[in-house]
């Protein structure tokens, strides 16, 4: 009977730490550190998903190859053995400390990056080669059909992917809570130290947050593509009408 007031004076107590973390007196973190991360890491491995997609479905091997044995290496090893990885190794190669919250947006971002390729060469296969001849008989290069054509129907049609990714990554995040970054799960360890006798509320505080916020992204990623799916059929329909209409006029 006592949980409950229990996990409401830790959340009073306590929410600041929670939002963000020690700042102004220290890290920004908690909340706001999880959401910068997960932010910055989708931004930035965005465009570099798509180099690497496009370099997938190129038909030169010495840009496709490199990249698809990266893409199936990094899916293939878990995130968390990439992370220590980069923390151990990244020092080495340039030579100083690295700051943990940059080694996992640098580890977020080649991550991501891999994740996200597959789902930009899956977006454009999925587009009727007929696309492709059709830009190309219009007298775009191969990479021009790409850039005006191809990409943006294949990446509106992404877009509900993409947000997938991102809640995927916000939940990625907790792992730098190995390396000390400040985000939401290093804050509620941090709480849990504190108060000692209470680790259950802290945590299914912590499951809770993290529940609210990525139902509440699912939900609006189910809206979007009921709305990308809405579209869709109002174009398909729109062109089987066009023939229609221009078999009445010529017989008229």
């Amino acid at each position: 009977m006592s949980l409950l007031p229990s996990m409401i004076d830790i959340v009073r107590d306590n929410w600041l730490l929670l939002l963000v973390g020690q700042y102004p007196n220290g890290p920004l973190g908690g909340f706001a550190a999880t959401l910068i991360l997960s932010v910055l890491g989708i931004a930035l491995a965005f465009p570099l998903s798509v180099a690497m997609a496009l370099a997938s479905l190129s038909p030169w091997r010495a840009l496709r190859w490199p990249v698809m044995a990266m893409v199936y290496i990094t899916r293939g090893v878990p995130l968390l053995l990439i992370i220590l990885w980069v923390y151990f190794v990244l020092p080495l190669l340039i030579g100083h400390s690295v700051p943990a919250f940059a080694t996992m947006l640098v580890t977020l971002v080649g991550y991501e990056a891999a994740f996200l390729s597959e789902i930009v060469r899956a977006g454009i296969l999925a587009l009727p080669q007929g696309q492709m001849d059709a830009a190309r008989a219009l007298g775009h290069s191969h990479l021009g059909a790409m850039r005006y054509v191809i990409l943006p129907q294949a990446l509106f049609n992404m877009i509900p992917s993409i947000l997938s990714q991102f809640v995927s990554t916000i939940k990625e995040t907790t792992l730098g809570y190995i390396i000390n970054v400040p985000e939401l799960t290093f804050a509620a360890g941090q709480i849990n130290n504190r108060l000692l006798t209470k680790p259950f509320e802290v945590y299914f505080i912590l499951a809770i947050s993290y529940f609210i916020v990525c139902w509440s992204l699912t939900q609006a990623i189910n809206m979007i593509e009921r709305r990308i799916a809405a579209r869709r059929t109002v174009s398909v329909a729109a062109e089987s009408a066009m023939p229609a209409t221009a078999a009445s006029a010529s017989g008229a």
